[in-house]
């Protein structure tokens, strides 16, 4: 099932049909250890909901901090490592890579994150920024993955480039990111054949189109997870975005109004478009 924060408050989509629980605050979903039972046991008290739009629906974050972990898929590494190596920086990433612990930093608070159908924004001080489309993991405050989103990594790749410490100024900024549109809930893992597609549209035309799936993903779901929170607590729970496999070629920049749709199988489609 899909659970989504909404203009009416927590909604739940169950084979296609729609039902408000009202009463339910949003971070209340983060301290369940079961969330699909959870939402289960609420749903014969839930609201029927005749026609639910997706203009509707916001971000699915609230007190939730969103993590992000890089150089997961071999595709990343081969990008991190391109735009880097006019400055020296590229065997870093190469190294992280095959390292045992994972690159994981903080991406954003809901203050700079965007819901499916908001903009987006690429830096003034940029001329190189693309997205990263990311299976992102819904984690409760026990460090237990409780469902599943869309995440759209946006990422100045030359001021990266320029200087791995310059990551945070390259990844943190007001609308450097977006998921939605709701949390795939289940009782069981996302399995590898799991299709992650991205495409962007310029002037009602594709300009890049890509996909890949989970099996790509070189780090698993739990051990990223467990390096998050080896020394951090989350009280209200948080995402982490588990890196991208999918990047448009060198000579790619997005440009204001670009139209960015990921999708991935059974979340459903997380679409932006880049602020004017």
């Amino acid at each position: 099932m899909l659970v989504y924060r909404s203009s009416r408050g927590l909604v739940v989509e169950e084979e296609k049909n729609y039902y408000r629980l009202s009463g339910i605050a949003w971070d209340l979903l983060f301290q369940q250890s079961n969330l699909y039972d959870f939402l289960v046991n609420h749903l014969p008290e839930a609201e029927p909901i005749p026609e639910f739009r997706r203009d509707e629906i916001g971000a699915p974050v609230m007190n939730q901090e969103v993590w992000a972990a890089g150089v997961t898929y071999y595709r990343s590494r081969a990008a991190r490592m391109e735009e880097s190596s006019r400055t020296g920086g590229q065997d870093f990433y190469d190294k992280v890579y095959g390292a045992e612990r994972p690159e994981l930093f903080f991406k954003a608070n809901a203050s700079r994150v965007s819901g499916t159908g908001e903009p987006v924004r690429i830096r003034r001080d940029s001329h190189w920024s693309v997205p990263e489309p990311e299976l992102t993991l819904a984690i409760n405050a026990s460090g237990e993955i409780i469902g599943y989103t869309i995440g759209n990594d946006m990422s100045a790749r030359d001021i990266e480039g320029e200087n791995p410490l310059y990551l945070p100024q390259a990844k943190v900024y007001s609308r450097c990111c977006a998921l939605g549109p709701g949390i795939l809930v289940r009782n069981a893992a996302l399995t590898g054949d799991t299709k992650i597609a991205m495409d962007i549209i310029r002037k009602a035309e594709t300009v890049f189109s890509d996909t890949i799936t989970l099996n790509s993903l070189k780090r698993e779901p739990v051990e990223l997870v467990r390096y998050l929170f080896l020394e951090n607590k989350f009280p209200y729970g948080c995402f982490l975005l588990t890196g991208t496999g999918i990047v448009p070629p060198d000579e790619f920049a997005l440009s204001a109004g670009d139209k960015i749709r990921i999708t991935i199988d059974q979340i459903g489609t997380l679409e932006n478009h880049v602020e004017e």
